[in-house]
């Protein structure tokens, strides 16, 4: 069932990422990115629509050189989502995407060159509806303000971010998000919010370099949870060195967790005991992994003994409660009917695939009735 967040979000501007609006009081988008080689054209696209299928809002994709350019045309052509076009240095090649129908540039006006290029690249922007991300990191701070600070710093950060939205704002350009970026938690975390003051443009989260899929987890779980918590982020990525598509699905698991998003299943299960009287975790595995497709939002309850069980599945859309000789299924808070454990994965299975269907069948019709 729906919980509001009691998360009071930043104002902010929205600006559209494709057909995807970003800020203002559209819900905190979900992207990625792809690691394929952009010049594998059909690799590239068909991890897209992995990390489509996962749920992901947006995607951006690396285009290094006018080859990977000429393979981004065709990459537009076959992908439904919104692709940001991630370019440094060239500024040609950010001209070149924008022929092509990118939907947003990942660039840094201040390592593109010359006035002159940087005015080309921002009146190709304005004049294609193309929003630009700054993406200010830790590692990459310009030479001057390492000397200046010593070492990445967060008021580094701000102030290399002001310096790219200056270039913006003298060309009258307000179209941008900003991400401000680094490895360690606490750093990006007072980044943001000395900048989330300061401008009114959205905001990119992420902690950058997180690490493997449990570490880097674990840390963007912190960092992106504290700066929610304050209201602070319009859009997310969770940098994870695995699979883009665990990316998507970390992501969505924290906005489930502060009630900002409710795509999917939030399951509600134990930790497990010697009281169980089914097997918690094979349980939750099977059924996280056959579930994945449902994108309905909706709470289910694993709860292995009758300690917390009953407590938990009646507040949830359906759960599963162990007892002996058998386990007791509820659906809409109330048992309905009881289980063993031979049947246990197929027949919960089933169950909420049917209760998926029908809730889903009630948004729907309150959404034409809107």
């Amino acid at each position: 069932m729906f919980r509001e967040s009691p998360i009071k979000r930043r104002k902010s501007r929205q600006i559209m990422v494709g057909n995807v609006p970003v800020g203002g009081d559209a819900p905190i988008a979900v992207q990625s990115m792809t690691n394929t080689d952009t010049c594998d054209v059909d690799a590239t696209v068909g991890q897209i629509r992995r990390l489509e299928e996962a749920g992901a809002d947006i995607v951006r994709v690396s285009v290094p050189t006018m080859e990977a350019a000429d393979a981004f045309a065709a990459i537009r052509q076959r992908a439904n989502l919104p692709l940001v076009a991630d370019i440094h240095f060239d500024y040609k090649i950010a001209l070149k995407v924008a022929e092509y129908g990118v939907d947003c540039l990942r660039i840094n006006p201040g390592n593109i060159g010359r006035e002159d290029r940087v005015q080309a690249v921002i009146s190709a922007a304005r004049d294609n509806g193309i929003p630009i991300r700054i993406g200010v990191n830790a590692g990459s701070l310009e030479k001057d303000l390492q000397k200046k600070y010593g070492e990445p710093t967060p008021e580094a950060l701000v102030e290399s971010a002001m310096r790219h939205i200056d270039i913006l704002d003298r060309h009258d350009f307000t179209n941008y998000k900003i991400s401000l970026k680094a490895s360690d938690v606490f750093m990006t975390v007072a980044a943001y919010r000395l900048i989330a003051d300061q401008i009114e443009q959205p905001l990119h989260l992420g902690i950058t370099e997180a690490g493997g899929f449990r570490s880097g987890a674990v840390k963007s779980s912190i960092g992106l949870g504290m700066l929610l918590m304050d209201g602070i982020g319009d859009t997310i990525r969770v940098s994870l060195a695995a699979d883009p598509v665990e990316e998507i699905k970390v992501g969505f698991d924290i906005l489930k967790s502060l009630h900002l998003r409710t795509k999917g299943i939030n399951f509600i299960a134990c930790p497990s005991c010697s009281r169980q009287n089914f097997d918690v975790i094979k349980t939750m595995n099977e059924l996280e992994s056959r579930l994945e497709d449902i994108s309905t939002p909706m709470d289910v309850a694993v709860i292995g003994c009758v300690v917390n069980g009953p407590g938990e599945a009646k507040e949830a859309d359906v759960g599963l409660t162990g007892g002996s000789p058998n386990n007791l299924i509820y659906v809409g808070g109330k048992p309905d009917h009881k289980l063993d454990n031979d049947e246990l994965v197929d027949r919960f299975e089933a169950l909420i695939r049917e209760k998926a269907a029908d809730k889903q069948k009630e948004i729907d019709d309150l959404i034409v009735k809107a």
